[in-house]
């Protein structure tokens, strides 16, 4: 299979004239191999998308490899206004599918639910293209189960409190849950089509707010591609403070889920206390950067702000204080048979299914999938200093919960760890240019789980696409078959226990 592959590392480029142009059935093939044929923890898709050059649709679709760390990158060229769908065999691409027909105009055939993803005006088709209608699909078709008992409950988009919009369409037999399917798009905002023509002045604040609780997993995917395309190196001391800022952001995120979760189960003590000690988190990394949320942290070439010996070791006094208290604030979830007959058997998503949906983050690790970018493809600090990757085998809200709970230890531990021995003095070096007619690739692994950055740059070396893929991308899908055989009044835990995002998914 890599004879047919531009092999490329984590935060890498690859000239664009290398990446091997396959005919349709070559470019099928080869993702069938990965999909079906591979062992475990062979390849997958991480990024599949299209792209409008030379009056034609070109398709690129980007390979991880678990087994030794390297990804993968082949295309073909779309010339007509169809393409055969690989959903039937391969699960996972059913929304990039539909993305790009979204986008292009292409009809996948043989896809079961050719649907917009985001309702969004469609990019322009090339001219070489002649875009055909979507199908019978109509654009707010909602899938039903027939049957005399058979009842629709809609939810939203609008919804009770401060929350992002999305539409939840469930077909239920009394209390139990047949179907439900999830329909998002109203906060699409047209980011990638912002990003055209750029690095502009201002695409890293864009970047930051790609979704607003992952700035540094999102801003540092785009300057490691940036780096990438201008070969420009990064200090040890920033590539570590990199690494406090993502670690900081997981746990003020984790912290605030399993506070949320305990709130779901009107379990109040931990609810309160996990509140408050997710504001320490925030406030820590106010600290450093002055945000909260680590705006302007993260930049081309290193970091903004340096982290001084002081300063460590006030973090690392008060993260130990944080630790002992969220020690005792989730200890109480644990103890508590109440709460746990909540979480425990809830929203099951099996091991296999995982994997056939392609399932990131937290909620994969939940249903025993080692997977985390990390440690599959170490990038910065964590190719110097690995975090240990935990699982869960039960895959219900309490394995997703217990997941949380044990990165927070790991996190605290690596934390500690780096703040006691920075390294070096410099905290950021000059970066070039982007380099003309390149691609870069870069994963990190944010707080909700793989976030995937694909820069292509143009001959002047300037964004001719820019294809982002949120951790949300992949896991709504698992939310939805997670309430299937549920009961209803479970939707509001399951959907805490995945804790998605609208805007990152929409874009």
């Amino acid at each position: 299979m890599n004879r047919k592959l531009s092999l490329v590392q984590n935060g890498a480029s690859v000239a664009r004239r290398e990446i091997p142009v396959l005919s349709r059935d070559e470019f099928l093939d080869e993702i069938m191999d990965a999909v079906l044929c591979a062992p475990a923890g062979g390849w997958r898709v991480v990024s599949y998308f299209g792209a409008s050059e030379g009056g034609f649709l070109k398709l690129y679709c980007l390979l991880s490899s678990k087994a030794d760390a390297t990804l993968g990158v082949m295309s073909t060229v779309v010339t007509t206004g169809s393409f055969p769908s690989l959903v039937e065999f391969a699960p996972q691409l059913h929304l990039f599918e539909r993305e790009i027909a979204e986008q292009f105009g292409v009809v996948f055939e043989g896809h079961p639910w050719m649907k917009p993803v985001r309702f969004q005006s469609p990019i322009a088709a090339p001219p070489g293209l002649k875009p055909q209608l979507p199908g019978k699909v109509g654009i707010m078709d909602f899938y039903r189960v027939e049957g005399e008992e058979v009842h629709e409950v809609a939810v939203g988009p609008v919804h009770a409190g401060i929350i992002e919009p999305g539409h939840f369409r469930f077909q239920c037999f009394g209390e139990e849950v047949l179907h439900l399917e999830i329909s998002l798009g109203y906060q699409h905002r047209g980011v990638e089509k912002m990003l055209l023509g750029g690095p502009h002045p201002v695409t890293l604040k864009q970047m930051e707010t790609v979704a607003g609780d992952t700035t540094i997993g999102h801003g540092l995917a785009y300057v490691m591609n940036v780096e990438a395309l201008a070969g420009a190196r990064v200090p040890a001391r920033a590539h570590a403070i990199r690494g406090i800022a993502t670690e900081l952001e997981r746990l003020a995120n984790h912290t605030g889920d399993l506070g949320a979760i305990a709130g779901d189960v009107g379990y109040l003590p931990t609810a309160s206390f996990c509140g408050r000690i997710r504001g320490e988190f925030l406030n820590l990394t106010a600290e450093i950067c002055g945000s909260r949320f680590g705006r302007g942290l993260v930049i081309p070439g290193g970091v903004n702000f340096d982290l001084g010996p002081e300063l460590a070791g006030r973090i690392r006094a008060r993260l130990s204080i944080a630790r002992e208290e969220l020690a005792n604030a989730v200890g109480l979830l644990w103890d508590t048979p109440s709460v746990m007959a909540r979480l425990e058997g809830t929203g099951v998503v099996t091991e296999e299914t995982a994997n056939q949906i392609g399932l990131v983050g937290p909620a994969a690790r939940a249903s025993g999938l080692d997977r985390d970018i990390r440690s599959d493809h170490p990038y910065g600090i964590y190719s110097m200093s690995q975090i240990p990757v935990v699982t869960a085998k039960a895959g219900d809200v309490y394995a997703r919960s217990l997941v949380r709970w044990l990165e927070i230890e790991k996190s605290l531990d690596f934390l500690q760890e780096q703040l006691a021995q920075l390294p070096g003095v410099a905290f950021q070096y000059p970066v070039g240019q982007p380099g003309a007619d390149k691609l870069a690739i870069s994963l990190t692994e944010g707080w909700r789980g793989e976030t995937c950055h694909v820069a292509l740059t143009d001959e002047r070396g300037r964004f001719a696409r820019y294809k982002i893929c949120d951790p949300s991308f992949h896991n709504w899908t698992g939310l939805a078959l997670a309430l299937r055989g549920a009961q209803i009044s479970d939707f509001p835990l399951n959907n805490k226990s995945f804790n998605l995002s609208y805007c990152g998914f929409d874009l």
